[in-house]
């Protein structure tokens, strides 16, 4: 799944003349031709041509073109290239919709390519969701998840070291301290279910668990009632609508007013609170989400981008060596310096070191979780029963009564699609 909260990140150029679905064939010069599609603000143009033209260098036999498509309707387009058998080479997709695409039998199962390219350090948030029914067919191509993004001047003002807030119990007592006056301590919307998913994770908790081939929805857990009992209690201390989410409205134009102290998003939201106000250029900070104890920072969900290989490829061995590259490390290094990105390895997060955005992303990434790993969240998300459940609850209703009846949703939603 994408986090969408990247600003100021180039267009991308489309190379001409592709047409929406191609697999790969040999050029008039008897070249291969290798067919990619790419999503819209992965990369920025620079990256892109500089990628291509140092691949096409090594593999003088091949000559990438590479498609850029938008999310909106990518799962609809995908699933009806994997049909037709005229799919691209390669494709990337959203981390969480693997499933949904390995389930048509669409994918090359890249199983055995796992100890060559490093799996054993992949991001468990990439990794995971890139697997179906046991076998690998997502590759980690790049991740990004949300941190608290602060106001550097505020924390000063209230005395509150952010170097200090380890632990979530720190996080509180820090935003009780700035939740005063007209400043919130922190806006987090009502319905922000991304951020309630961590704590629930970081309790031991899930949103669904799976048994003899059948989903259950497992909000009403104590591990996850817990979790939500701590987003009840950091939600008290600002302002933020109970009823919607970070979106509605956006949570960065609300920071840019000047009365927000904190909010959690991916640190390209700091852009977005700069854009509409200036005046808060170099007072923005990040700090990775805290977890339950020092030694541990919260978990997260992982959002980002796998690459597959459709096995309608015409050419699976150059697909697969496009892919191995763009994944290795030293791409990886330079695709995180160049987007602000974690990159798809544990072992590679000093790379964003200079970066207090990412850095503070790729900390938290280390305990990054996706959603269930099953093509039944789609119709979860479609309705959403936990941004239902968590407005019940902070209006006063009882979170196991709420709980119980978000978690009958979602196993509704996940075994009958309804």
């Amino acid at each position: 799944m994408k986090l969408r909260l990247f600003a100021g990140v180039s267009a991308l150029v489309v190379t001409a003349g592709l047409s929406a679905c191609s697999s790969s064939s040999d050029t008039s010069d008897g070249n291969t031709a290798l067919d990619v599609w790419l999503m819209r603000d992965s990369v920025s143009d620079r990256f892109r041509k500089d990628f291509v033209k140092s691949f096409e260098a090594a593999h003088p036999g091949i000559e990438v073109k590479v498609q850029i498509q938008e999310w909106d309707g990518i799962g609809e387009k995908v699933t009806a290239a994997l049909a037709s058998g005229d799919a691209p080479d390669v494709i990337e997709t959203g981390n969480t919709q693997v499933a949904q695409f390995a389930q048509s039998g669409g994918l090359l199962d890249l199983s055995d390519k796992v100890g060559e390219l490093g799996g054993k350090d992949w991001l468990k948030g990439l990794a995971e969701p890139g697997a179906f029914e046991g076998k690998q067919y997502g590759i980690p191509y790049y991740a990004a998840n949300r941190v608290v993004v602060y106001r550097t001047d505020l924390f000063e003002e209230a005395g509150v070291d952010p170097a200090a807030i380890r632990t979530r119990d720190q996080w509180i007592a820090a935003s009780r301290k700035l939740n005063t006056g007209d400043t919130q301590g922190i806006y987090l919307p009502g319905q922000n279910w991304y951020t309630l998913a961590g704590f629930v994770w970081d309790e031991g908790g899930d949103l669904a668990t799976e048994s003899g081939g059948k989903w259950k929805g497992s909000l009403d857990t104590p591990e996850a009632i817990r979790g939500m009992e701590f987003y009840k209690k950091l939600q008290a201390l600002g302002r933020g609508p109970k009823d919607s989410d970070e979106a509605n409205p956006p949570q960065a134009d609300v920071m840019a007013k000047g009365k927000v102290a904190q909010i959690v998003s991916s640190p390209g939201g700091a852009n977005t609170v700069v854009e509409n106000n200036p005046a808060l250029k170099d007072k923005l900070g990040f700090f990775p989400i805290p977890g339950k104890t020092a030694d541990t920072p919260g978990a997260v969900f992982t959002g980002g981008s796998d690459l597959v290989i459709p096995t309608a490829s015409a050419d699976q061995d150059a697909a697969y060596t496009f892919v191995r590259e763009l994944t290795g490390d030293t791409w990886q290094k330079k695709l995180a310096v160049a987007m602000s990105y974690v990159p798809n390895k544990t072992t590679l997060s000093d790379a964003v070191a200079a970066d207090p955005g990412a850095s503070a992303m790729a900390v938290g990434a280390a305990e990054g979780h996706a959603t269930p790993n099953t093509p039944g969240w789609a119709a979860v998300e479609a309705k959403n029963p936990i941004k239902d459940y968590l407005t019940a609850v902070l209006t006063g209703g009882d979170p196991r009564k709420e709980a119980a009846k978000a978690s009958e949703a979602i196993t509704a939603a996940m075994n009958t699609g309804t």
